[in-house]
C-alpha cells in the first residue's frame, strides 16, 4: 500500500474516531510501527492532523492553528509530564493565569474536569477549554499570528485588571539571575501575569535552565516555583535562591 491510500485510510479514521495508535495503525494498514510514525509526521507537517506521544489527533482547521499545534506536540512527552504536575498544584476553584507558550498549551488536557477559572491570551488554550468544566476569560489587545495570542500594551492593561491565585508561564530561559526571553513582548505579558498573580510556576523542560536568552525581564525571586525534567546539575545553580523545585 503506498503511501497515498495510508494516508486517505489515516484521515478516514480519524475523522471517524478524532485519533489514532500507531501500533493499532501499523495492524491495521499491515504496516511497520516506524512506517505509522514517519506517515503521521509527514501528515502533521502537512497540517493534516495534531501529533501526540504514541499517535495523532484530528485537527480542527476552524480551531488549533497547524503550526502552533504541531510546535506543542514536539517533545510531547516531557511536556506532559511538566504540565500533569502542574494540574496536581489545580485544585476546583482556583482562578489562573495560563500563557501562551506550547508547554503551558498541553496543560489543558489535563484539567478540563477542574471546576476553575483561566484567564489567558492563548487563542489555542480557549479553543481546548470550551465546551468543558473550566470558566473561561479572554484577555483582549493585538493579535500576534506566530504565536495565536493577543499581545501589547492593551493586553498588558487587561491583565492589571485581575487577580489570580496562580499563574502557569513559559520562558525562553531561566537561570539563577533571572527570566529571559526572546521577544519584548512576550517579556511584557508574562510580567503582567506575575505581578498579578499570588503564586507563580514556570513550566519548562531542561533545555530552558541555564539558557539567558535576549532580554532578562525579571528576577528569579519573582516566581515561586518551577516544574521542569532539568538534571540535579543543571538545577544546583538555584539552590541559594527561594525557588520552590516540582521535577518530573
Amino acid at each position: 500500500m503506498n503511501f497515498q491510500r495510508r494516508k486517505q485510510k489515516i484521515l478516514e479514521q480519524l475523522n471517524r474516531t478524532g485519533e489514532v495508535d500507531v501500533k493499532e495503525l501499523a495492524l491495521e494498514l499491515n504496516i511497520a510501527e516506524i512506517t505509522a510514525r514517519r506517515d503521521l509526521n509527514q501528515l502533521a507537517n502537512d497540517g493534516l492532523l495534531y501529533r501526540t506521544h504514541g499517535g495523532a489527533m484530528k485537527v480542527d482547521p476552524l480551531a488549533k492553528p497547524h503550526d502552533f499545534v504541531n510546535k506543542a506536540a514536539q517533545n510531547a512527552s516531557v511536556k506532559d509530564d511538566i504540565c500533569r504536575e502542574a494540574a496536581a498544584h489545580i485544585n476546583d476553584g482556583d482562578i489562573i493565569f495560563m500563557d501562551c507558550g506550547s508547554t503551558v498549551f498541553r496543560l489543558c488536557q489535563f484539567i478540563k474536569n477542574k471546576k476553575i477559572k483561566v484567564i489567558t491570551n492563548s487563542l489555542p488554550v480557549i479553543y481546548e477549554l470550551q465546551h468543558c468544566a473550566v470558566s473561561l476569560n479572554i484577555i483582549g489587545g493585538e493579535f500576534n499570528n506566530d504565536r495565536q495570542a493577543a499581545h501589547g500594551r492593551i493586553a498588558n492593561e487587561h491583565i492589571t485588571r485581575y487577580r489570580a491565585g496562580k499563574a502557569f508561564l513559559g520562558v525562553d530561559g531561566i537561570s539563577a539571575n533571572g527570566l529571559f526571553a526572546n521577544s519584548e513582548l512576550e517579556a511584557d505579558i508574562t510580567t503582567a501575569y506575575i505581578n498579578q498573580s499570588a503564586y507563580t510556576y514556570v513550566l519548562c523542560d531542561g533545555s530552558k535552565i541555564g539558557n539567558e536568552t535576549y532580554l532578562k525581564f525579571a528576577d528569579i525571586n519573582q516566581v515561586q516555583a518551577i516544574i521542569t525534567n532539568a538534571d540535579n546539575e543543571k538545577l544546583s545553580q538555584f539552590k541559594d535562591t527561594a525557588l520552590t523545585i516540582l521535577k518530573v
